[in-house]
């Protein structure tokens, strides 16, 4: 066979060399012989390469790099079941509204539609999770293709979220002209500030100032404002609430965070500010049933998280930190009216609650089965890392412990897809993203088991990452709900599988910890030989608290069975 050389002007050149000026210096995929012009140019350019064991895990990687460095993430797959395998990682993006680019290829040209190895048409399957899908198949459109893809990713002229290009491979070999090599779609663009209506700004301020009992709520959007945020929480003193898209962003010190008073919270605002964030199924919906009369102010510089579910009485369509510092700006040091002792009350129950779970955690019990709690791992896993780690939480029942149990400065989570098993995909590119940050998954045994084999990536790609596995042997949530409902339990079982031992067959620090004891020694030595792995033995009998609300049991008009009761009596009248 004859050795296809690749020009300097080749369009997969081109593509590296777009990637490259772009800012791009990682890029995670799974190699195929429709994607190996781009692979091997890439290299070339000095970008460096995560090959991965699923292309679901690297689209995974991509969004994870990309929302913990700010920029693109790029993720490259091979045709047919390569981008097959990679769309429940685009759908997870799509949700998310992460901008991550997906690379992949087709067929020859003269070869469409003849029967071709892995000849699907990929972007009418992606078309309708992604922002922009196109099949490039003039070497010439490349690079603009290109520029137009990136722009959406970020959320020009709509929203932000993973985009989706694929090349015939004789297209990425052909020749582009260089008079056509245009540096205006090389070059990096500026994302644009969306600013504030003074109108809306002054009645926001009027408001809020107003308000007697305000509450503010941040989501994705509020990402990249955190002084602003602080800077009107400051001002307003009012309580906060986070959510897992903004955790970390004010920190758990900061006296606005009533976390543990969530319910209490929502119920008695009069007012309430959105700051990028959708008011989705975790905040029922924004519904009055749970609510209750509370008016919205709302901020948001894209268009579903400013007016989805409830309409805002002041809605600022504007990025998050030019409209929360306008607000400030505006009240020109007036003293809100906020009723500042039920404000201190609520804060003061917080701190209450949060200092019982926290010995509560230390102290749980184990099982009738002799198994530890899974809060015994969580309360002995934060005194070892502290609070400035990165932590990805993963599952259903341990990410319900984790989300209350965990203080962290960084954390990713499933998302509201719901999309479990990203937890070790993410890890690994968080350890890339954060090198100087302790990086610690908390997955339950369920979860880890969809992308397992990824340990070899971290352990081929020396990602420093330690992967905390709460082996409860079962889908525990729905475990639960089927003895609670159904009086037995199908199908969702497992078993107590040795993962340490799956670990170390890959060369990764590993063990197996079955003694609430052994927890310390094994956390810091798994933290000083990363990457590492710990499949911790916890107790099936504990009961989190997304398996007491009834979040398994799908209630018809909320996700959870009090706001599903409180929201039937509301329409009740």
């Amino acid at each position: 066979m004859n050795a296809i050389s690749l020009s300097a002007n080749s369009a997969a050149a081109l593509i590296a060399r777009f990637l490259k000026a772009r800012g791009v210096d990682r890029v995670f995929g799974l190699c195929g012989g429709h994607i190996m012009p781009i692979w091997m140019c890439i290299d070339a350019e000095g970008i460096a390469i995560v090959d991965v064991r699923d292309e679901r895990a690297a689209v995974y990687m991509a969004h994870a790099y990309g929302e913990l460095t700010g920029g693109l993430g790029v993720a490259l797959v091979t045709a047919g079941p390569g981008v097959t395998n990679a769309m429940t990682g685009i759908a997870n993006a799509y949700v998310a509204r992460a901008p991550v680019l997906v690379l992949s290829g087709v067929p020859p040209r003269p070869q469409e539609n003849r029967g071709a190895l892995q000849d699907l048409v990929h972007t009418d399957m992606v078309r309708p999770i992604t922002r922009y899908a196109r099949t490039v198949r003039e070497p010439s459109l490349v690079l603009q293709e290109l520029d137009e893809a990136v722009a959406r990713a970020f959320g020009a002229g709509g929203e932000p979220g993973p985009v989706y290009l694929d090349f015939p491979t004789d297209t990425l070999r052909a020749e582009v002209p260089r008079a056509l090599q245009r540096e205006e779609h090389l070059r990096p663009k500026p994302r644009p500030a969306i600013p504030p209506d003074p109108a809306a700004l002054r009645a926001a301020a009027e408001l809020l100032a107003s308000a007697r009992r305000p509450l503010v709520i941040s989501g994705r959007g509020a990402r990249g404002a955190a002084k602003s945020l602080l800077r009107l929480l400051d001002w307003l003193g009012a309580p906060y609430l986070d959510t897992g898209e903004s955790r970390g962003l004010v920190p758990d010190s900061h006296p606005a965070g009533v976390a543990a008073m969530r319910g209490t919270v929502m119920g008695e605002a009069d007012v309430v500010l959105t700051v990028g964030r959708r008011l989705d199924f975790q905040l029922a919906y924004g519904s009055p049933a749970v609510f209750g009369e509370a008016r919205f102010v709302r901020i948001a510089d894209v268009a579903s998280e400013l007016r989805d579910n409830r309409r805002g009485e002041v809605e600022l369509f504007a990025s998050c930190a030019a409209a929360l510092e306008g607000i400030v700006e505006v009240a020109g040091g007036r003293a809100p009216a906020i009723d500042r002792e039920w404000a201190r009350a609520l804060r003061a129950r917080h701190e209450v609650r949060a200092r019982k779970l926290r010995a509560a955690m230390r102290d749980a019990p184990c099982g009738r089965d002799g198994r530890m709690h899974p809060n015994r791992l969580l309360a002995c896993l934060q005194d070892r890392i502290g609070n400035d780690a990165v932590v990805v939480a993963d599952g259903g029942d341990v990410l319900s412990f984790a989300r209350v149990g965990l203080a962290v400065a960084t954390w990713l989570d499933p998302g509201p897809l719901g999309c479990i098993g990203v937890g070790t995909a993410f890890g690994i590119a968080a350890s890339f993203a954060c090198p100087d940050r302790p990086v610690v998954v908390v997955t339950g045994d369920g979860a880890f088991g969809f992308n397992a084999m990824e340990i070899d990536t971290a352990v081929r790609h020396r990602a420093p990452v330690l992967i905390v596995v709460a082996n409860n042997g079962a889908w525990q949530i729905e475990v639960h709900d089927q003895q609670q409902t159904h009086g037995k339990v199908v199908g969702t079982r497992l078993s107590f599988a040795d993962h340490a031992a799956m670990a170390r067959a890959f060369g990764m620090h590993a063990q197996r910890v079955e003694r609430a004891e052994d927890l310390p020694e094994a956390i810091d030595r798994a933290l000083a030989h990363r990457p590492a792995l710990l499949d911790v033995v916890v107790t099936p009998e504990a009961v989190s608290s997304d398996a007491r609300t009834g979040l398994a049991w799908v209630p018809d008009l909320q996700p959870l069975a009090a706001w599903d009761e409180a929201e039937r009596k509301w329409r009740e009248g």
